[in-house]
């Protein structure tokens, strides 16, 4: 066989002939064995365990080294140009034959790299039985050498054994973050189809973080979890670098020098973070129940001022009390239901990142601590080299102890290299998955906030639509128009306010209803405080009627409301109120 035809492969070398240390490489022909009734080719071609493409696997060449007499080179050349010629007839285009599989380490090598693995989890359902921990339901798709199928249906895990799980990986895996297991139940209630929804959402979200690093996909209990028949416990249990006291001994020092100034600024900002969210949670906390309270207190102010209608002998006033009773004790209810939406939209994601927060702040921690034993290692080496050196220096040099010394100088090396390898490794790795947890806690945490302003805005919107069902009520207590006037002695004959709710299908009413063509002329000098519009039309009645009680006195701000402004900038109340409402912050 020529090997000069050969492609440039890396594991044949390029040059001079392979047999060229042989003591008569330069010969051309074997002579045949004595027994030349053995057929050249004793067995037949071996197919190929790689699929169509290496039909050329297993015996190499077979023609090409076949061995001939000495008489046997015609029949060698002869057998050559028929497979030649039958070559060419099975690729008559002229295609390039396929080269043997053992020549394509290359692209083999190439498809490895380019496969990715992966393991993907999607949560399909949720079991719940009063308030026993819930059974969660998911299946499983990974391409990982490790499980022993690709897909597992319906996989079943209690809530305990996710925490289960996540405690192993926080201790097994110092060199990735792993996100804090969601709590089990919601302040939405057990049972709620809101609480079901969340629970599975952020189970979901946990998996895919967890499926989505490269380190904690590869531990051998992700295969444990999701393949035991029959529940899930840790097989191998690892504990933290240092606990206990020693934990907060060491916590007390300042931090190890660091070439990573990236995550050395990190750990402060984090445990900033974990205690303002945690204090904003406690606070919250008191919001909820305070505003608990409130409803439960307007429910029963609700209850007993409808009460009063039963004696009261005016018929307006009846009305207006138990239409009112009735308002009140809703505007309760709604107020209750407000402070459950406070806690589910803003209580419970507080609560969550501030614990997904501490374990962030551990796993750096472990770093530092990880660090302090990497400079022990180092000084520990200096020592050992140290001793070494006087011992060689030394005049009269025993066996035994050069041994100890060399084979203690060698394992403070080795545990140095150990510990260095390892403290790259988590520095490279907490610092990419320290900008994935900023990116994720800042995304969550906007998507929390905008929740609650939207849940809080509803929230109002409906308490005050409540309100307005029985301001016609109150204005139909007597024929003057009720409590509207607030005290004042003269009554017009006409009443001209507005009862058209503020809260419309387009929102608040000062944002959705355009004003009217005057408003923009009715503007006070001072431009602090304006007249209202009815007021001064109820003046304007009293001077016209002229008939019982006195005449009010008539303001100055209404003297000049035909007075034209030339400052622009003055806007008198309602068209500040117009503008409040409509602008962004």
């Amino acid at each position: 066989m020529d090997y000069s035809t050969l492609p440039h492969d890396p594991e044949i070398p390029e040059g001079a002939s392979p047999w060229a240390s042989s003591p008569q490489h330069s010969r051309t022909t074997f002579a045949n064995p004595p027994t030349s009734d053995i057929p050249s080719s004793p067995l037949p071609p071996q197919t190929s365990p790689y699929g169509q493409e290496s039909e050329s696997y297993g015996y190499v060449g077979q023609q090409d080294s076949r061995v001939s007499g000495e008489n046997g080179d015609q029949r060698q050349l002869d057998q050559d140009g028929q497979q030649a010629h039958e070559q060419q007839q099975q690729n008559p285009q002229g295609q390039p034959r396929q080269e043997p599989q053992r020549y394509h380490h290359g692209s083999r090598q190439q498809r490895q790299l380019q496969q990715q693995y992966k393991l993907q989890a999607k949560v399909t359902g949720l079991e719940r039985t009063g308030r026993k921990d819930p059974i969660l339901r998911f299946d499983v798709y990974t391409n990982l050498p490790k499980f022993r199928t690709t897909q597992f249906r319906d996989v079943r895990r209690l809530h305990s054994e996710f925490v289960k799980l996540g405690e192993h990986l926080i201790s097994a895996n110092p060199d990735a973050f792993v996100p804090a297991v969601p709590p089990p139940l919601t302040s939405a209630g057990a049972g709620t189809d809101e609480d079901e929804a969340r629970v599975k959402a952020s189970i979901q979200r946990w998996l895919n973080v967890i499926c989505a690093n490269d380190v904690l996909i590869r531990d051998e209990e992700m295969v444990f979890f999701v393949e035991s028949d029959f529940g899930y416990s840790p097989v191998v249990r690892r504990k933290q670098p240092a606990t206990g006291v020693r934990r907060k001994v060491i916590k007390q020092f300042a931090p190890p020098p660091d070439d990573t100034p990236e995550l050395a600024a990190a750990r402060p900002i984090v445990k900033a973070f974990y205690l303002g969210t945690m204090e904003t949670g406690q606070k919250l906390e008191k919001v909820v129940k305070a505003r608990r309270t409130l409803g439960l207190g307007e429910a029963d102010l609700g209850v007993k001022l409808a009460a009063m209608h039963a004696q009261e002998t005016h018929q307006g006033l009846s009305t207006a009390y138990r239409k009112l009773g009735k308002v009140i004790q809703a505007t309760g209810d709604f107020h209750a239901a407000q402070g459950t939406a406070e806690a589910t939209t803003l209580g419970d994601p507080l609560t969550y990142h501030s614990s997904d927060a501490f374990i962030v702040k551990e796993t750096l921690t472990n770093r530092h601590i990880l660090l302090r034993e990497l400079l022990q290692a180092e000084s520990a080496t200096k020592s050992k080299t140290s001793a070494a050196d006087r011992l060689k220096a030394s005049s009269s040099v025993k066996r035994d102890k050069v041994d100890e010394a060399i084979a203690a100088l060698d394992e403070a090396r080795s545990h140095e290299d150990h510990l260095k390898k390892k403290a790259q490794r988590v520095t490279a790795n907490l610092l990419q998955g320290q900008r994935k947890w900023f990116h994720r806690t800042a995304v969550d945490m906007r998507a929390a906030l905008r929740e609650y302003v939207v849940r809080q805005i509803e929230a109002e919107r409906r308490t005050l639509a409540t309100l307005e069902q029985v301001r016609p009520d109150i204005r139909a207590i007597d024929a003057s128009g009720g409590l509207s006037r607030l005290g004042r002695e003269a009554h017009p004959a006409q009443r001209r306010a507005s009862l058209a709710s503020s809260q419309g299908p387009k929102g608040d009413a000062w944002s959705g209803v355009p004003r009217r063509p005057g408003d923009g002329l009715n503007r006070s000098v001072s431009g602090g405080f304006g007249v209202p519009e009815d007021v001064d039309e109820e003046d304007e009645d009293e001077e016209e009627s002229g008939k019982g009680g006195r005449k009010r006195a008539i303001s100055k701000a209404g003297s000049l409301k035909g007075l034209a402004e030339e400052d622009d900038d003055r806007i008198d109340a309602k068209n500040a109120a117009s503008r409040l409402a409509t602008t962004t912050f």
